[in-house]
């Protein structure tokens, strides 16, 4: 069974990879909040819209990543290649297709959505430019995925630290126009995170070719398209592309019930999303770890370890989230001064970081578990409880946001329902299914 040491090794470059990649979202907010409240605002909107369709091909990546650890596990390690390879040139095409899709379709479903028309003009300056990362995003997940099946996450680190650090010097010159360059703005930062995600794809073009054993993982493998392969993928990965993307979807319906309280309440959720995203950076990364350790203790023949691999993550994510949460709920007016040097915005603030603080403790155990589901393969059976879930999410979300206009922070309590329900969902499903003979 894997100890502690194990589990730590492989999360903690995770962990830090999310950290350095956060690093994007944390600048853009922190830059525009400096620009003015609409543009804040807008790039709330326009960067879940790009999220929402990321999570498509992050869900991809997710199942492949899935069947990589099995054959990790197994070690057949030829057949680990041909995963990546194909998975790569798939995305690719999905790439160009949601590219051109949000191109034509974007205009009038953010028109549809977003009430302000300074939010929406400023939304669309953002996605313009902002989609051309799809073509870089959807590559590195599958890279970022190999790596995690092969539990060599030490690179996504240094890929990360790249990526973010380009993305501060550009996102810092573009945005108030520095180091000859004009002033941009909400533009700016978006044509920043695109050429930080290109930045990030090369780096990982390079390192693979010059530290991986294409032969020992199959990656010479990539002459001919292999339908069969693709079909066995997607038979795991088609439930994690509909997990993710329904989980983003609803968090944009949160943002557009938000953005009809009026400007001040968006610019409030989006600083709050921000710090949330950031807080959950230790969960997500042993959420990430959980899925591969148990998809390589099944392979390995060691289901019997699941459950206890999965208490002892479990175990670590509560205690590192308990200390920040005490950090952040202790000096939320210094947390939220990073992102606003308005008094007023980061006084409205402080009540919504006390709640997500909360909803912290929870995920910190429910999104383990809820990732170990999907770890034995049981995609299908994650995305059930996820909708269950979900429909209790949108359902609060339309009575109190839209119906009863309640503050961002009632709104916020709904991440708190959320992980409480995914929690019990998961804890029931451990206990009483079948997951155990899964194949892939």
């Amino acid at each position: 069974m894997y100890n502690n040491k194990q589990i730590w090794s492989v999360s903690y470059p995770i962990f830090l990879s999310l950290l350095a990649q956060n690093v994007i979202n944390v600048t853009d907010t922190a830059f525009l909040g400096r620009v003015g409240e609409v543009e804040l605002g807008a790039a709330a909107m326009g960067s879940l819209f790009y999220i929402c369709i990321f999570t498509i091909a992050f869900g991809f990546s997710t199942g492949s990543q899935i069947i990589m650890a099995r054959r990790n596990g197994e070690q057949r390690f030829r057949d680990v290649g041909p995963v990546m390879v194909q998975g790569s040139f798939f995305l690719l095409g999905m790439a160009l297709f949601l590219f051109c899709m949000s191109r034509l379709l974007a205009p009038g479903i953010m028109r549809f959505l977003v009430s302000s028309d300074k939010i929406f003009n400023a939304t669309m300056i953002f996605l313009n430019w902002r989609i051309y990362g799809f073509f870089f995003a959807f590559v590195n997940v599958m890279f970022r995925a190999l790596y995690i099946g092969i539990t060599r996450t030490k690179v996504l680190t240094v890929n990360a630290a790249v990526m973010a650090l380009i993305n501060v010097i550009l996102a810092y010159a573009l945005i108030f126009g520095h180091f000859g360059f004009s002033r941009m703005g909400i533009k700016g930062a978006a044509i920043a995170s695109v050429i930080a995600e290109a930045s990030s794809v090369l780096f990982f073009i390079i390192y693979t070719y010059l530290t991986v054993d294409f032969r020992k993982y199959g990656l010479t493998q990539f002459r001919s398209f292999d339908v069969h392969l693709l079909i066995r993928v997607l038979s795991i990965s088609s439930f994690t592309m509909m997990q993710y993307f329904l989980s983003m979807a609803t968090w944009f319906v949160f943002f557009v019930a938000v953005e009809r309280l009026g400007q001040r309440q968006l610019a409030v959720a989006n600083v709050v999303r921000s710090i949330y995203v950031v807080m959950l950076i230790p969960v997500n990364a042993l959420s990430t770890t959980t899925n591969t350790l148990v998809s390589n203790a099944i392979g390995a023949g060691g289901v019997n370890q699941v459950m206890h691999i999965m208490k002892r993550i479990a175990r670590q994510s509560f205690l590192i989230v308990f200390s920040i949460v005490a950090l952040v709920a202790v000096f939320p007016e210094n947390v939220l001064s990073v992102y606003t040097n308005e008094v007023a915005l980061i006084r409205e603030s402080v009540s919504s970081i006390y709640v997500i603080s909360i909803a912290m403790l929870v995920a910190s155990v429910s999104n383990v578990y809820f990732n170990g589901i999907s770890g034995t393969g049981n995609t299908r059976s994650a995305l059930m409880l996820e909708v269950i879930t979900l429909f209790f999410y949108t359902g609060y979300i339309f009575l109190v946001g839209v119906y009863f206009k309640a503050p961002v922070a009632i709104c916020f309590f709904i991440e708190v329902l959320y992980y409480s329900l995914l929690l019990i969902g998961s804890f029931i499903y451990l206990k009483k299914a079948n997951w155990q003979s899964k194949k892939l």
